[in-house]
């Protein structure tokens, strides 16, 4: 479609698909929508993103990413069916995180028929320069009927400008400040006690006046919406994905990493220093535990990629050596069978071209299909570390907690990295020499 032009679309609900090819200095890109009423949202609530991920009547719901062999894409599934009266347009937008859309090649919108899978519309979006937000499409009623438009229209301002441009309050961190002198309460005498209180005679009972009800206080003001990512961190190193909302689906692990020089390791734990190669290659690897007892590992090293649909529910997509931000490690987590897990610690190795995680710059991304993203980045080493454990995935019967680790580990002579992280994380695991 060009830019402007409108096709008709079937009531009916509908996968859209924001696209655009991933590589090297690729940022990352989300996609959002916005239901209206007069070309502004009617409360915070009409913003459906990835830290409020599903609208109220439930016609809107953001789904997650996907990467396949490079064809990175965001999915909103949006029921036109469902959506409410009152709503006119359903703008579909995108923002950048880490960049500009002049960086991020093949950005396109595709509609989907949910249930049929063919295409009733896509727009190709070409031009961009320094946007960080874009309204690639909207949906808008015309006579009882819904209609696609492919829009193009981009923001400097990122998320937050395009939020607020549609009436959205958006939620700004504030550094605390030392509170203000108040004046003192005059002190409230106390009551008297019983044995002083005096004995009253028996008066006659005034007539009772008429009650006027004082006006009901004013409704708290609406929370502004957070558009930032979950971020775990030394304070706050936990998050429930069942508050989240992000208890089903698949949840994608990912790491990234940067070198961030030509740095050293260390040959011993003496710390003599050892170059490291360019080839440096990290495996993202789990143990996990059942409820029903049985314990394992998804890793590289033995072939042992795990499976999404059967036991252990979680699988290995590859083996990745730049440390990419939309390749990187990834595993995946299938959380329709989370009755399933007990606790999944995931964690990382180097494998080669390296002997210590020291001067790595390596970011952490839990990506659940219905949830917000939960980011932390690894602590600095300082160490001689060949192993990391990085977020453990505890089930309490009824929640899923998120705890960050990242917890360098030294491994004893002799002692691999996987025995050294079953040491301890007490998973009490057989372990014998694999190759990959």
């Amino acid at each position: 479609m060009p830019k402007g032009s409108n096709v008709p679309v079937p009531t009916t609900a509908l996968r859209v698909e924001l696209g655009w090819r991933s590589g090297p200095g690729v940022p990352d890109a989300d996609a959002s929508a916005l239901l209206l009423v007069g070309g502004k949202v009617r409360s915070d609530g009409d913003f459906v993103f990835y830290n409020q991920p599903a609208h109220g009547s439930g016609a809107v719901r953001h789904e997650g990413k996907r990467d396949a062999g490079g064809q990175v894409t965001d999915t909103i599934l949006v029921d036109l069916a469902r959506v409410e009266p009152s709503v006119e347009t359903v703008v579909l937008a995108a923002s950048c995180d880490g960049g500009t859309f002049g960086q991020v090649p093949g950005l396109c919108i595709e509609v989907r028929d949910a249930a049929r899978g063919t295409v009733a519309a896509r727009f190709d979006s070409a031009g961009a320069s320094v946007e960080t937000a874009f309204v690639l499409g909207e949906f808008y009623r015309r006579q009882g009927a819904w209609k696609f438009r492919a829009v193009g229209q981009g923001y400097d301002r990122g998320l937050e400008g395009l939020a607020t441009d549609f009436g959205i309050t958006v939620d700004e961190p504030q550094h605390a400040a030392p509170p203000a002198a108040q004046p003192m309460a005059p002190p409230v005498a106390p009551a008297p006690s019983q044995s002083t209180m005096p004995t009253l005679a028996a008066q006659p009972i005034p007539p009772v006046p008429p009650v006027t009800m004082p006006a009901p206080p004013p409704a708290p003001p609406a929370q502004p919406v957070s558009l930032s990512k979950v971020t775990l961190t030394k304070a706050a190193p936990s998050v429930s994905l069942t508050k989240q909302g992000g208890t089903s689906g698949g949840m994608r692990v990912n790491l990234n990493w940067q070198v961030r020089k030509q740095f050293s390791g260390w040959a011993s734990k003496l710390g003599r220093p050892v170059a490291m190669h360019a080839d440096l290659d990290l495996d993202l690897c789990a143990l996990y535990e059942l409820t029903d007892g049985s314990k394992g590992v998804v890793q590289a090293l033995g072939n042992a990629f795990g499976s999404l649909h059967q036991p252990p529910f979680i699988q290995l997509d590859g083996d990745d050596r730049t440390g990419a931000v939309t390749s990187g490690e990834n595993l995946t987590v299938n959380l329709d069978h989370k009755q399933w897990f007990r606790r999944i610690l995931v964690f990382v190795t180097i494998y080669e071209g390296a002997r210590s995680f020291a001067d790595l710059h390596a970011t952490v991304t839990l990506q659940p299909q219905y949830g917000a993203p939960i980011e932390f980045s690894l602590d600095e080493c300082t160490v001689p570390s060949t192993v990391c454990a990085l977020a453990l995935i505890t089930n309490t019967g009824n929640d899923l907690i998120v705890q960050r680790e990242a917890r360098y580990l030294v491994p004893e002579r002799g002692v691999s990295p996987q025995r050294t992280v079953d040491y301890a994380y007490g998973w009490g695991m057989n372990w014998t020499p694999g190759r990959k």
